[in-house]
């Protein structure tokens, strides 16, 4: 088990440290605690990416409704319900996955913060996909 939590730090440390022009604390990841500092790091950058990907549909929503206030204001209340339960429900399926982790401290942590990354990034995408239907519409094939 210790193995593939190693395996799934380095995996997440490429495509983390890949994006990022910089040095990150993902750069030489050598030890359990550069490791843990890298997947906080990651956690960090991804939370900050979802953010960035709610704030983006809710404007794109906005835009597009813009001229139909309550139509606008249910849209806008789904969404955020929706982003609070699956907040709720990222947060319960990483405490599963930290049960599999080693009992120390520090593996169990680098385990949390690598699935609330992983998990944020799949939630970045898909709300990045909400509201475009539109824009894909609109534009002539070529």
């Amino acid at each position: 088990m210790k193995s593939l939590l190693w395996l799934l730090a380095f995996i997440s440390v490429g495509a983390y440290a890949a994006d990022d022009d910089g040095p990150t604390p993902c750069d030489n990841v050598e030890t359990a605690q550069q490791s843990l500092d890298c997947s906080a790091y990651n956690r960090k950058t991804a939370e900050s990416e979802l953010e960035d990907a709610y704030n983006g549909l809710t404007a794109r929503i906005s835009a597009q409704y813009g001229d139909q206030p309550k139509l606008l204001k249910d849209y806008l209340a789904k969404i955020g319900a929706a982003q609070d339960i699956w907040r709720t429900l990222r947060t319960a399926d990483c405490a599963v996955e930290v049960m599999e982790a080693d009992k120390d401290a520090n593996a169990a942590q680098t385990a949390e913060n690598d699935c609330m990354a992983q998990r944020s990034d799949e939630r970045s995408e898909y709300l990045q996909g909400i509201g475009t239907q539109a824009d894909e519409t609109d534009t002539p094939d070529n």
